[in-house]
């Protein structure tokens, strides 16, 4: 059976926001990020790059294998309730995974109360989300084929002319090994068969997790 995909924002795009409230300034960054501790990184960056600002709010959620998802907020000062939370209820609500937002604060003089905080960090978030591309993370099995030298250029150019997407290509002392990864193991490996005249087979090789446009 095949895992169901993740939806989340591609890697290397960082997505950074700025919301002014009565003042106070709220910047938001928001990245891709895979395990809690590229979760903090981020963190320390918005702290490295904003050091005079009053308060680093962040909320991320963060996908674990065979288990529930990792969940994270801090208010960092703010009165509770009122700010990490709220970051964290807009990211479950967008359906991702596998994102984490900080939200730097510079105080404008104007106390806002709790019920203007916990809206001006939630616009902050949703803000940054609004401009923030989507992809799938879709898990896919993985399959070696070995091929001659003299076949292997052109079986590769023939599978990704045909969208396979072909995930390794090592040169090894009998033959260059291609790693494809692909879910309908029938057909591909029909496909294989014909552009190999038969002699190419496919052997399980794991699985791995491949980025589609969310469209």
């Amino acid at each position: 059976m095949s895992t169901p995909p993740r939806m989340t924002i591609p890697r290397r795009v960082d997505v950074t926001t700025e919301l002014e409230v009565k003042r106070s300034r709220f910047i938001t960054l928001l990245r891709r990020v895979d395990d809690e501790a590229a979760a903090r990184g981020l963190l320390a960056e918005a702290r490295d790059i904003f050091p005079d600002a009053r308060h680093h709010c962040s909320a991320w959620v963060i996908s674990v294998p065979d288990a529930q998802p990792l969940w994270h907020s801090s208010d960092d000062g703010e009165p509770s309730g009122t700010a990490g939370r709220p970051m964290l209820d807009i990211l479950l609500g967008s359906g991702l995974t596998d994102v984490a937002a900080v939200v730097v604060r510079y105080f404008g003089g104007t106390l806002l109360g709790t019920g203007g905080l916990v809206r001006a960090y939630s616009d902050a978030v949703a803000a940054a989300l609004a401009r923030a591309p989507r992809v799938r993370l879709v898990t896919s099995e993985l399959w070696t084929l070995l091929l001659p030298h003299a076949d292997a250029g052109r079986v590769e150019s023939e599978l990704r002319g045909r969208g396979v997407a072909v995930h390794e290509v090592a040169y090894v002392a009998d033959g260059v090994r291609l790693t494809l990864a692909g879910q309908d193991r029938e057909g591909l490996g029909a496909l294989v068969a014909a552009l190999t005249r038969g002699e190419g087979v496919l052997e399980p090789a794991g699985r791995t997790v491949i980025e589609e446009p969310a469209g």
